[in-house]
């Protein structure tokens, strides 16, 4: 058995996809496509069954057409302590202001840690599944154990660094020394 660096934890590299199942192939296309900017891609064909694949952002979004659309949870009360996918987003208010344009029921949260930042806003797909659109990058990702994991938080923080460094060349270096602070010499994160 091939040994890795990982404490036994699988080796895994990203997300691939999620899947969410829905009560029209339609309906969620729509919503994914024109509210969240996915696009379609070509699905498998021999699958026996309705659905659609879409991608962006590095991810794929898997629409899984339900076998019984009424067992299916109702849509409920947006609760930003549910079950929920996150995405980064560049101007909340520009996202708050097309949620209010396209009629969208949402809530508005802020978090704050150590006089730092973080909105959020919450809403359901049209089968009551969760989004959540953030400015979560403005929080530094810090590693609660010093050792191999943090060369893998270095490597997505730095690429996250890389792009921001136009952007916010403040932030970037308060979470680039914020995330890459290890008493192990060997692990470097510039």
């Amino acid at each position: 058995m091939e040994s890795n660096n990982n404490n036994g934890a699988l080796p895994l590299t990203s997300l691939n996809h999620i899947s969410v199942l829905c009560r029209s192939v339609e309906k969620s296309l729509d919503f994914y496509q024109n509210v969240l900017g996915f696009l379609p891609v070509r699905r498998p064909s021999s699958f026996g069954f309705d659905g659609a694949w879409l991608f962006n952002y590095g991810i794929g979004i898997h629409l899984l057409k339900s076998n019984d659309p009424e067992k299916l949870p109702k849509k409920r009360e947006i609760n930003p302590k549910d079950n929920h996918i996150s995405f980064q987003c560049e101007s909340m208010y520009l996202v708050e202001k097309q949620l209010k344009e396209m009629d969208i029921p949402h809530v508005k949260c802020r978090v704050e840690e150590s006089g730092i930042y973080v909105d959020q806003l919450f809403f359901h797909d049209p089968d009551g599944f969760m989004i959540e659109i953030c400015n979560c990058d403005h929080i530094p990702v810090i590693p609660l154990v010093i050792g191999e994991p943090v060369a893998s938080v270095c490597k997505r923080v730095n690429f996250v660094t890389n792009q921001q460094q136009q952007q916010q060349p403040a932030s970037c270096e308060f979470l680039q020394k914020a995330v890459c602070v290890s008493e192990e010499p060997q692990i470097h994160c510039a």
